[in-house]
């Protein structure tokens, strides 16, 4: 597939989407799950960072649908139910990653707000987890299909906007 270069994504909150922008134009929509404890930029919080990112590294793309991530590196386990019931504390990371970096000094960036050492991530979830609701640990969740096609169209340093 050939590289959109989108400008800017855009993810909503409220409406539980992420949109890509392409000269200020959107061009595709996902529905996406947040923070079950919503918006905050505290450190150890399990809540959705807002302001501007960018993509700080893009993570799998060698990697198949559904493969399971641990620190950010593959596991070499493929995801699937049975797997669920071995572990299911995991909070599954799958697919794809989009490692982000908050932009703004004191909101989301640097000592306790820092959204890269948060180690917030745009990730692929099980299909049996919802989307449109906040449900995550502070990450943004997608779809897998979704999140690989997503990682396709963007690049490193691409701007994200989480809005409230």
């Amino acid at each position: 597939m050939q590289s959109l270069n989108p400008v800017r994504i855009e993810i909503s909150i409220q409406t539980q989407s992420l949109s890509v922008y392409q000269s200020n134009k959107p061009i595709v929509q996902y529905p996406i799950s947040s923070a079950a404890k919503g918006v905050g930029q505290q450190k150890n919080s399990n809540q959705t960072p807002v302001g501007r990112h960018l993509i700080r590294a893009k993570i799998g793309d060698d990697q198949p649908m559904n493969a399971v991530f641990v620190g950010r590196r593959p596991t070499g386990e493929i995801y699937r139910p049975e797997l669920a019931q071995t572990f299911p504390q995991r909070d599954w990371i799958l697919s794809r990653i989009l490692w982000l970096s908050g932009c703004e000094r004191g909101l989301n960036r640097l000592g306790q707000v820092d959204s890269m050492q948060r180690y917030i991530y745009i990730h692929g979830t099980p299909d049996s987890e919802p989307m449109g609701l906040p449900c995550s640990h502070g990450c943004i969740r997608m779809r897998n299909e979704d999140v690989i096609a997503l990682f396709d169209q963007v690049s490193v340093g691409t701007a994200v906007d989480i809005k409230p």
